[in-house]
């Protein structure tokens, strides 16, 4: 089979596929977003970490939260890297500052860009603790920015975009969880 049939038949199945379930995903990513009951593990996280999920943020908030939370992210990721020579299973692996910030901002942002090859660069306990969270969490907050636009489009009378913080334990919980363990 010809590279170019190859590539013809991988677009026609993906797009029929996504015919098939934009719909029920469509649904169900609704239900999620607009349930007003919590499950007991967000009221849980909702404790720990301070928030009141029933208040909604205004879009300069919601947007702060966003920034508040890719910060934190980025420092620990490359708080993590930094010292993983000393971490169990560092496995002796280091990087200089610039590259260990590169990389914590690459897969915070959800660009997973590296400029060494993976297994050279970073021991086990930072790909787990550090870069495997940030594939999932990055995407958990693309997800919350993408309802918090689609709110914004809806609710053209209201500054109110939702609660970030909501919106991110949502994507965690009942979206990517479950797509990861059917994937699995």
């Amino acid at each position: 089979m010809g590279a170019t049939l190859q590539a013809v038949l991988y677009v026609t199945t993906l797009v029929v596929l996504l015919a098939l379930v934009h719909v029920p995903l469509g649904n169900w990513l609704y239900r999620v977003f607009t349930d007003e009951k919590d499950w007991r593990l967000e009221r849980a996280v909702y404790r720990v970490v301070g928030v009141d999920p029933r208040s909604e943020q205004r879009w300069s908030v919601y947007a702060l939260s966003v920034l508040a939370f890719a910060l934190v992210s980025v420092a620990f990721l490359w708080l993590l890297i930094m010292v993983q020579s000393w971490l169990p299973w560092g496995l002796g692996r280091g990087q200089n500052w610039h590259t260990a910030l590169n990389t914590a901002i690459s897969f915070t942002t959800n660009t997973n860009w590296q400029s060494y090859a993976g297994e050279a660069g970073a021991g086990h306990t930072v790909q787990m603790m550090g870069l495997t969270v940030q594939n999932y969490v990055s995407a958990a907050t693309g997800l919350a920015v993408a309802v918090a636009l689609i709110r914004g489009i809806a609710r053209h009378g209201t500054d109110r975009l939702g609660n970030f913080w909501v919106d991110l334990t949502r994507s965690c919980v009942r979206v990517l969880l479950p797509i990861a363990v059917v994937a699995s």
